[in-house]
C-alpha cells in the first residue's frame, strides 16, 4: 500500500473496501459509506480529541535532547501521570525505527519539556517506556501541553501537523494520544445521511494510544491499557439494538476494543461507565457486540491489523491485502478505509449471563434490569 502523505482528512478520491459476511469484496468511494449501512444499524464512533502529546526537551542528568511521546494513563481525567515512550535526538522526519535511543532512564530523573517539568517515576516493561509525573498545578500542565506540545507524527507526513489536523469533526474531550482516525470519514453531511436512513449514531470517549514506536519489542506491547467512557445514551442505544437484532457498527479499532472489553466484563451487556481496556483483540477473540468495523488500512504485523483478525479469517485478510495493493489504496491515518462485516464463522456467542447480566467481578446486577 501507498502511504498517505498529506494531512487531508476527507480527500475527494478517498476509497473504502467493503467485505461482507461471506467474504465478498467490493470497492466504493468512501463518501458512499452510509449507503453500505442498513436501516436500524447503530453506528458508534470515538469522540476523543487528540492531545498535543509529543514533547521535546532535555534529560537533565545527561543534558541530552529527547522527545517524550505520552502514551497512556489510568483514567480519562488523569493529567499528572502518564506512561510515555522516550526517543533520543531527532524528530518526526526520521522514521521511528531509525530514531536514536534516549539516555538510560532512572527513577528520579528530571525532564525539562518546554515549560513542563517531569520526573521519571520508574521504568515500565521496556527501557524506553516510563511512568512520567508532571510537576505544577493542573492549569500549568494544561498550559504547558498547549504551548509546547505537538501532535505525535510519523515520517510519512513530512509537513508538521497542527493539532486540528488530528481532530475528527466530532472531537470533544482532549484525551487521545493519537487521532481516532477512522472518524475522519465522518462529517455532518454523512451524519445527516445516516439519520435520513434511520441509522442511529452514538459516541464513546476512548484515549486512543500509540500506533507504533519503531521498536519491535515495544510495539509487541501495543496497544497499551487505554481508558474509555461509555455514556448512558450510547449504552441504551446498544441495548436496544441487541434486543431488536440490529447491527452494531464500530468506527475504528478503539471503539471495537472498548465495547468488546465491556462485554467481556459483563457477559454481553454494555452498561455505561468508565473503564480501562486491557485486552487485545485478535484471531482468538470471540466478538460479543460489534458486527462490523470501519477502519483504516493497516499493515501486517501491527496491533490494528491483528484486531481485524477478530472479524475475518486469515485467508480473507490475505485477499483484502491483495485487493488494497492492486487498487492503490493509501494507508496510515490520512489514508483510505476498509469496512468489514464479521464473517459468518466468527459467530456472536450467546451466554447465560445475557439474561442474568452477571459480571466477571460478581457484581450483582443492578445492570440486569436496565441493560441486560
Amino acid at each position: 500500500m501507498i502511504a498517505a502523505r498529506l494531512p487531508i482528512q476527507r480527500p475527494s478520491n478517498a476509497k473504502v473496501l467493503f467485505v461482507d459476511g461471506q467474504g465478498n469484496i467490493e470497492h466504493h468511494a468512501r463518501s458512499e459509506f452510509a449507503d453500505l449501512l442498513r436501516p436500524g444499524d447503530v453506528v458508534v464512533a470515538n469522540d476523543a480529541a487528540t492531545l498535543p502529546a509529543s514533547l521535546f526537551g532535555q534529560h537533565s542528568r545527561t543534558g541530552r535532547r529527547i522527545e517524550v511521546r505520552l502514551a497512556g494513563r489510568d483514567s480519562l481525567d488523569e493529567i499528572r501521570q502518564f506512561s510515555a515512550v522516550v526517543f533520543g535526538e531527532g524528530d518526526f522526519h526520521t522514521p521511528t525505527e531509525d530514531r536514536s535511543k534516549p539516555p538510560k532512564l532512572k527513577s528520579g530523573d528530571r525532564l525539562k519539556l518546554g515549560r513542563l517539568r517531569g520526573i521519571v517515576v520508574r521504568s515500565l516493561s521496556h527501557p524506553r517506556l516510563i511512568l512520567l509525573q508532571f510537576e505544577g498545578s493542573l492549569r500549568e500542565i494544561w498550559e504547558g501541553l498547549a504551548r509546547h506540545g505537538r501532535p505525535i507524527q510519523y515520517a510519512h507526513v513530512q509537513t508538521p501537523l497542527a493539532v486540528w489536523d488530528t481532530w475528527t469533526p466530532i472531537a470533544g474531550p482532549p484525551v487521545a494520544f493519537e487521532a481516532p482516525s477512522a472518524g475522519f470519514t465522518l462529517d455532518w453531511s454523512m451524519l445527516a445521511s445516516m439519520s435520513a436512513r434511520k441509522i442511529r449514531f452514538g459516541t464513546i470517549t476512548h484515549a486512543a494510544g500509540l500506533s507504533s514506536t519503531g521498536d519491535p519489542e515495544l510495539d509487541a506491547l501495543l496497544p497499551l491499557p487505554e481508558p474509555y467512557r461509555i455514556s448512558r445514551s450510547t449504552a441504551l442505544m446498544i441495548k436496544r439494538a441487541q434486543k431488536s437484532g440490529r447491527r452494531i457498527i464500530a468506527i475504528g479499532t478503539t471503539v471495537a476494543r472498548a465495547l468488546e472489553h465491556t462485554a467481556a466484563m459483563f457477559d454481553g451487556v454494555v452498561p455505561p461507565g468508565e473503564r480501562l481496556a486491557t485486552q487485545r483483540l485478535d484471531a482468538s477473540s470471540k466478538l460479543r457486540i460489534v458486527d462490523a468495523i470501519l477502519s483504516g488500512t493497516h499493515e501486517r504485523g501491527t496491533s490494528h491489523h491483528e484486531l481485524l483478525r477478530a472479524f475475518v479469517d486469515d485467508q480473507t485478510l490475505g485477499r483484502i491485502d491483495h485487493a488494497l495493493n492492486a487498487r492503490d489504496y493509501h494507508t496510515h491515518e490520512f489514508g483510505d478505509s476498509v469496512f468489514l462485516e464479521r464473517a459468518a464463522n466468527k459467530t456472536n456467542p450467546v451466554t447465560s449471563c445475557r439474561v442474568t447480566a452477571c459480571g466477571n467481578s460478581g457484581t450483582p446486577s443492578a445492570f440486569a434490569k436496565e441493560y441486560g
